[in-house]
């Protein structure tokens, strides 16, 4: 099949929270819109079968060889989050709270991207929510983390390039500095 050809990728604003995509299908992307946003999936390669005397096996770039799959503790954690706005950030500080607002503000001369307001609020409602509130999300990144590196607990988060991380992480070290010492 020849790859689809989109004359505008853009279908959401950088300062809301996505609203539609297109959807992929067996065959990969496709030029249909679907409305909602994407869920979290990754790409997992299916190795070709081994041939005697072929040629060296290559990964293959195209979707056929690949196998969609969910990221569903990011998925369930981003339902989490969402609701957690929704309701206005229960169980956080007067301080953390302050800064969600200043942040939030529509009349910002530089508003935030999205995706940089959902980070803030990840990585505020892994630290100050999910240990009294979400219990199951502190018990899995720390399962996890066991699991790849005992000892040593941490946690990343992703963002696309050109995003804003640089933004995001001082916002976070500000943050932190306004926090009482405990």
């Amino acid at each position: 099949m020849p790859p689809v050809v989109i004359d505008n990728p853009i279908l959401n604003s950088p300062f809301s929270e996505p609203a539609r995509h297109f959807r992929f299908d067996d065959d990969g992307i496709t030029n249909e819109i679907a409305d909602g946003r994407r869920r979290s999936t990754y790409f997992s390669p299916i190795p070709k079968p081994k041939t005697r005397g072929g040629p060296q096996l290559a990964l293959a770039g195209d979707f056929a060889t690949e196998k969609a799959l969910d990221n569903d503790f990011i998925n369930r954690v981003r339902e989490h989050v969402g609701a957690w706005r929704s309701a206005r950030y229960p169980g956080i500080t007067a301080v953390t709270r302050d800064l969600l607002t200043y942040w939030t503000e529509p009349a910002r001369d530089k508003p935030l991207f999205f995706c940089q307001i959902e980070a803030l609020e990840t990585a505020i409602f892994l630290a100050e929510v999910t240990g009294h509130r979400q219990p199951w999300t502190e018990n899995k990144l720390r399962e996890d983390s066991q699991a790849r590196n005992p000892g040593l607990y941490r946690i990343a988060f992703k963002m696309a390039t050109g995003s804003g991380k640089t933004v995001v992480m001082a916002m976070l070290i500000d943050h932190d500095r306004h926090q009482p010492c405990e």
